[in-house]
């Protein structure tokens, strides 16, 4: 079964997503590195990290539209050149406001590559237990791409210098767009879909604008920052309204009607904006309170890695039995709970206990996104491949920018709540020490050691408290998620539904 040509095609597309997914992640285990080397601030830190998810949520839908005219095959290539080419920028960034810029290209790439593979899989695995097979496989590489690329991020940086979490990304595309332009083969294309470029750019707008008044609003209030967001919001219903009365949409809104798609996305999206208040943060506690260097860090989280790269294969056959409502709602279950006990686990003391919940947590979270994709997919008709996809891949990067941009405030606004620096700063100082965690450690040279150690142990506090209290609120989240989708998801069968 495993020699058909189909299978060879599963491993060039999970080859080419692998790299988009790492670099999903990889810079969380770099913040600290990334504050020191490039003195990149709160804002600008928060900035590298969510253009990329933020951007590809805009881009995507006009991605998975241009990819029901090209055809997969020529929007897979178009995508690895240009995340090779600027891997190799992002790399050699030499500001903090270069690297935001050739994240922002990165995603313009990974826009193109995440809605063609899975267009791919749609084409290529016409059954549907082999389909989900197949899903899973995509889903475990997503899910282990995000989960290791703490650890990768974290090896390279204990012996190379931080550009290198990039370049890495260059032999693989390298290899795989070889493997593009021999193996897979061409199909039909759309030749009169339409690219409204101009939605496009009205939804990116719209998601920039809501996200900066955000960040910038809820640190310091300003009226202009509440006029940004009420602009984006106005352009995000402009949008939709647009996708409704055009006769080639971005995307189909009528999509949504199909309780599939609908509540995958819901469980994509929700789910994964709280799966970054654990994934944001823990990394930074690890090597600030507990003074781990990056790769110890990286290797501290590699059971919740683990449990997510082999998840897959347990979840494809819970969602042939079970179907995508109950895998969907059982997962988020455990995931609430499993991240529950991290909010009050000492990672330094009860690790075996903290290393069983990283592990139900990474199993539980990747069956929940399996049948959230699986449900996006098998609810939309074939042609539409490249459209669904763009969905599903919109859901994850939207939740991602979403759940960077309120932990990040959230762990911004409670661990200023609880430091108390003022006799040991100037003005200028002092804002800088008290927005992060990251910040303090900048400013930390200019005191004695006696005054840095007390600087220490009131920031530490501060941010164990702030963790604490994020992976609460996350916990909560999937708790409702899952008690939502069991009330309001009403399946038509037992089984994945099917086209």
């Amino acid at each position: 079964m495993f020699l058909h040509p189909k299978w060879f095609i599963l491993a060039i597309v999970v080859g080419l997503y692998l790299p988009v997914a790492i670099d999903a992640t990889v810079l969380h285990i770099a913040v600290p590195t990334l504050s020191q080397e490039l003195k990149a601030g709160t804002s600008q830190l928060l900035w590298i990290i969510d253009i990329y998810p933020l951007l590809m949520a805009g881009l995507i839908l006009v991605m998975g539209a241009l990819g029901d005219k090209v055809g997969y095959r020529k929007l897979m290539l178009m995508g690895s050149i240009i995340f090779g080419i600027t891997s190799v920028l992002a790399a050699l960034s030499p500001t903090a406001n270069f690297l935001i810029f050739s994240r922002a290209i990165l995603a313009l790439g990974a826009s193109m590559i995440m809605p063609a593979t899975l267009a791919c899989l749609r084409h290529t695995f016409m059954d549907e237990k082999e389909r989900n097979f197949a899903l899973g496989m995509w889903v475990m590489a997503g899910g282990a791409g995000a989960a290791f690329g703490p650890l990768v991020g974290g090896l390279l940086l204990e012996y190379f210098y931080w550009g290198s979490v990039f370049l890495i990304n260059v032999p693989i595309v390298l290899v795989v767009t070889v493997c593009i332009l021999k193996y897979l083969p061409k199909q039909n294309f759309i030749h009169e879909k339409k690219l409204n470029i101009l939605d496009a750019l009205i939804l990116i707008t719209a998601i920039l604008l809501v996200i900066y008044s955000l960040k910038a609003g809820l640190k310091e209030f300003d009226p202009q920052f509440i006029l940004l967001g009420l602009i984006g919001i106005v352009l995000g219903f402009l949008f939709v309204k647009r996708q409704i009365k055009s006769d080639q949409p971005l995307f189909d809104l009528k999509l949504f009607t199909s309780k599939s798609v609908k509540y995958g996305f819901t469980i994509s999206v929700v789910a994964m904006i709280a799966l970054v208040g654990f994934e944001l943060l823990i990394s930074q506690k690890l090597q600030y309170v507990y003074q781990f260097s990056p790769l110890e860090a990286g290797l501290y989280i590699l059971p919740f890695m683990i449990a997510v790269s082999v998840g897959g294969v347990i979840s494809t056959p819970l969602l042939n039995k079970f179907g995508a409502k109950k895998v969907a709602v059982f997962s988020l279950i455990l995931s609430s709970v499993s991240i529950y006990f991290l909010s009050v686990v000492n990672f330094e003391t009860e690790y075996l206990f903290s290393a069983f919940c990283m592990i139900l947590l990474g199993l539980s979270i990747l069956c929940a996104f399996l049948a959230a994709t699986s449900a996006i997919l098998s609810g939309a008709p074939i042609e539409q491949a490249s459209s669904a996809g763009a969905i599903e891949g919109m859901s994850y990067e939207l939740g991602t920018g979403l759940g960077v941009t309120i932990f990040g405030l959230m762990a911004s606004f409670f661990y200023t709540k609880n430091v108390d620096f003022y006799h040991f700063f100037s003005a200028d100082q002092l804002k800088i020490a008290e927005s992060s965690i990251g910040g303090t450690y900048q400013v930390l040279p200019n005191l004695s050691a006696e005054s840095a150690d007390l600087i220490i142990k009131s920031a530490n506090s501060a941010f164990v408290m702030a963790h604490s209290s994020i992976l609460i609120f996350s916990s909560l989240i999937l708790l409702f998620l899952a008690i939502f989708i069991w009330i309001f998801w009403r399946e038509t069968s037992t089984k994945s539904l099917s086209i």
